[in-house]
């Protein structure tokens, strides 16, 4: 095994901070604790949520590491108290709840899935973030099942891209709304059923008319704010609406009687806090459900563009700029 040396690099800023600010610096490479491997980083996956930390708007759980990231793909060089010593050497890709920007991280064990030959490190660090959260959120949490209709906003964005691509693995029907004739053409090329512009379409119009006045079975919707309503009024009878982020506002206004009437669920989660023991159960859940798909190669992610660790403030930006279709990975060398 190669030598783990005591200081690595990373992207650890201090926010809030512009892109440009995200730029290398040393750290003390991390020592797994009981429960966890250290994992040599070969990609990292760029999430929301890792530009909402930089600009000082997403509080770090406690414990969570100053350094972004919350997914990467790499080999486990070390292990911690109580790990089976068979993993040493094997390629994982991983969810945290940081620390990901950097040559190396300890993750929890429970929270690594093994990398399969199909799927190169860039593909394997660009999956754990999307698909933690669209499994527990549109097939748990939203009870989606097959010959359901769904609609999930931001069709393009990792989550969405996501979406799509399990949707069509397990019989939805998926309509995805975009900002762009071209991403909602993206959209469709991936797999959705219907993509619609909310630029120049009215997405409740849209899906009444897609689903003959009958509505859809479930929203996934990162929006927030005057959404929520919207969503609502596109939602069948004993429909499920979950809201993962809130990005057009924390707050909405809806009609409880309408609720009543139409027996509506209204739920939603976010991933990071959550502890250990439940990222476990759900990485023990797609590795019975999903991984043999992913193995099979049935399932990849959609990959904008990767970038050198070193220009994070970059990928950050591409991120910010709201043109990437899929995701955008960063890789490191060795």
């Amino acid at each position: 095994m190669t030598a783990i040396p005591e200081m690595m690099t990373a992207i650890d800023p201090v926010t809030p901070c512009a892109a440009e600010a995200l730029v290398l610096v040393e750290r003390p490479v991390p020592t797994p604790g009981a429960g966890e491997v250290l994992v040599k980083v070969a990609a990292a996956g760029v999430n929301r949520p890792d530009v909402l930390q930089r600009k000082g708007q997403y509080p770090m759980p406690p414990g969570a590491p100053s350094i972004l990231g919350l997914e990467v793909a790499g080999t486990i060089v070390a292990l911690g108290e109580g790990v089976e010593a068979d993993l040493l050497g094997q390629p994982v890709c991983a969810l945290l709840g940081g620390g990901g920007y950097a040559e190396f991280v300890a993750a929890p064990v429970g929270q690594c899935l093994p990398v399969p030959e199909v799927l190169t490190m860039v593909e394997a660090a660009a999956i754990p973030e999307t698909l933690f959260t669209v499994w527990t959120n549109l097939f748990e949490r939203a009870y989606a099942v097959e010959g359901d209709t769904v609609l999930v906003h931001g069709g393009t964005s990792g989550i969405g891209t996501m979406a799509i691509a399990l949707g069509a693995l397990f019989g939805l029907t998926v309509i995805v709304t975009a900002g762009s004739d071209d991403k909602c053409a993206a959209a469709l090329k991936l797999g959705a059923a219907h993509a619609i512009n909310y630029r120049t379409e009215d997405f409740v119009a849209r899906v009444r008319e897609i689903t003959g006045g009958q509505g859809c079975q479930a929203v996934l919707d990162m929006v927030g704010g005057d959404y929520v309503p919207r969503n609502l009024q596109c939602l069948a009878d004993d429909g499920r609406h979950v809201s993962i982020a809130v990005q057009a506002g924390l707050m909405a206004t809806i009609p409880i009687f309408e609720v009543m009437r139409r027996r509506l669920t209204l739920t939603g989660s976010t991933l990071r806090p959550r502890d250990v023991s439940f990222k476990t159960m759900v990485a023990d859940e797609l590795a019975r459900m999903v991984w043999p798909l992913v193995a099979e190669g049935r399932l990849k992610p959609v990959i904008d563009t990767t970038f050198p660790l070193g220009e994070a403030g970059a990928a950050h930006a591409r991120m910010e700029g709201g043109d990437h279709i899929g995701k955008i990975v960063l890789t490191l060398g060795g």
